[in-house]
């Protein structure tokens, strides 16, 4: 015998396999093309269906935690399904393939996720979800592999050219998540940006098919493509704008020709009478205006901070029954403040509503410079964490002026854990504290809306507001809410912890819908 094994590999210098070099038909650029094109596709999909899903789920945590995880699951069966496979079919029979039915089931998304969307009680959106960003993320992983065994030519350059395909993915995958988050979200709308998408997928498959010499593979996926197109005009769950963080619909009153109700994700967020700005629809908004009426004498303008904008109903109010009010409005969603501004047309004079995360916004106001601060963030019907806690109360505390008053709209439903933490954690930061909110929800009986208020100076005395006014006033709109305070306000927070910057699991302790 030679110094060869008769039965092992050859492993003196190169060895060339069957598919390699020019009769791939898969050249170096076309090859790196393939990696970066199908990875950053996966983390295109990714984004937008956390948008895509919002109307639905909301945007909690949890949505994010599930979108993540999936789109992480698919990468990973992708990629190992795809390297087993490369290892026994010829990758170029099955590079067409993979992308053409990934591009099917991206044009198909909108229309299938807004279906199942369009009927909760079915049960079905969840996982209609999951196989429409599980789907095109597996094969789309399996992309990298089977290109990577095309490229091989020799054991000696394995390294190079593992090390080269994977690097191009990973940049892929940053370019496909800058991309959607900092141009297309902002320019297209989320069924444009999947049905795109799926068009792009399909042509490459075809020009993928084209190269091997397959191109009869392509023709089912893309009538797939072109219907999902048809299917996304009429599909159900339409919005009236799509701005970077909301799905935005605005609903005609049929009781009202001038009351309009904003829709945000799914959730009412404000109403608005486009003639009379006094005229408050929502409970939550009763109270707050109930609290206002009572802060100061009537009529006296306020110098006034909002964390979320809405449909500037309270800015609007305050513009109405005290002019000369001072009001400037933190809201994140430029969309929104544009569809209120330019279709609404609700934005009075003396409100400068700046497009600005709201926790980033309360550092540019100066201390002491503000009669009353007015929290009524939310995505969904979750408060953003950072608003929530003791860290960001300080902030409201040095912005507010001694004698002034923070008022905040809370939902909660169930055990009402996060009303409770939260209120916890204004008592941290303020001498004062009271809360206001239908008896059976002051008896955690139940939830809803709660409108919590926090003062260092005495309720009653100077212009902190009397808080047996404030339960006149609330009564005169209608508006069958109590008010507690100290120990009966103790009782109710019941030993809830204090929210952090360091540990807000507002998620987790929120109960979005009633229970039962």
């Amino acid at each position: 015998m030679s110094g060869r094994d008769a039965t092992g590999p050859d492993t003196t210098g190169p060895a060339t396999g069957p598919a390699t070099g020019p009769a791939t038909g898969l050249g170096p650029r076309a090859a790196a093309a393939l990696v970066f094109g199908s990875s950053a596709a996966v983390l295109v999909v990714e984004l937008v269906a956390l948008r895509l899903l919002a109307p639905y789920l909301g945007l909690t945590l949890e949505t994010n935690t599930l979108v993540i995880g999936i789109a992480l699951t698919a990468i990973a069966v992708g990629s190992w399904a795809g390297g087993a496979a490369a290892d026994r079919v010829d990758p170029r029979r099955t590079l067409a393939p993979l992308l053409a039915v990934s591009g099917a089931v991206v044009a198909l998304t909108p229309v299938t996720v807004r279906l199942a969307g369009a009927v909760p009680e079915s049960g079905a959106l969840v996982p209609v979800a999951a196989l429409a960003i599980f789907v095109p993320g597996a094969l789309l992983s399996a992309v990298t592999p089977m290109v990577t065994k095309l490229r091989l030519s020799s054991l000696a350059e394995t390294g190079t050219v593992v090390g080269r395909l994977s690097g191009l993915g990973t940049a892929g995958s940053i370019v496909g998540t800058v991309l959607t988050g900092f141009v297309l979200v902002s320019a297209v709308s989320v069924t444009w940006i999947l049905v795109g998408l799926g068009v792009l997928l399909v042509a490459v498959s075809a020009l993928v098919a084209v190269r091997v010499g397959r191109v009869r593979q392509v023709g089912l996926p893309a009538a797939l493509v072109v219907l999902g197109g048809l299917a996304a005009v009429v599909a159900p769950g339409g919005c009236d704008a799509e701005t970077t963080y909301h799905c935005v619909v605005l609903a005609d009153d049929p009781e009202n020709p001038d009351g309009t109700t904003l829709v945000l994700d799914g959730v009412n967020n404000s109403y608005v009478d486009a003639d009379d700005p006094e005229v408050l629809d929502f409970d939550y908004t009763r109270g707050l205006a109930s609290a206002l009426d009572v802060f100061a004498p009537a009529g006296e303008p306020l110098s006034a901070y909002h964390l979320g904008a809405g449909a500037l109903t309270v800015p609007r109010y305050l513009a109405a029954t005290r002019p000369g009010t001072d009001s400037v409005v933190s809201e994140i969603d430029g969309g929104v403040a544009a569809v209120v501004r330019d279709d609404l047309g609700v934005t009075p004079d003396g409100v400068e509503v700046r497009v600005e995360d709201g926790r980033l916004g309360l550092r540019d106001q100066g201390t002491d410079s503000r009669d009353v601060v007015v929290g009524d963030a939310f995505g969904g019907v979750s408060v953003p964490w950072h608003l929530t806690t003791a860290e960001a109360m300080g902030d409201v505390r040095r912005v507010l002026r001694p004698d002034g008053v923070y008022l905040a709209n809370l939902i909660d439903h169930g055990p009402l854990a996060f009303a409770r933490a939260e209120v916890a954690t204004l008592a941290e930061v303020y001498d004062h504290v009271a809360l206001a909110g239908t008896p059976e929800a002051l008896a955690r009986e139940e939830g809803g809306n709660l409108v919590a208020l926090a003062s260092d100076a005495p309720f009653g005395s100077g212009s902190a507001p009397d808080l047996a006014a404030y339960e006149e006033r609330m009564a005169e709109r209608d508006l069958d809410w109590r008010v507690i305070t100290g120990d009966e306000l103790d009782a109710w927070v019941d030993g809830a912890e204090v929210l952090r910057d360091d540990y807000a699991p507002t998620d987790q302790l929120l109960t979005p819908y009633p229970v039962g």
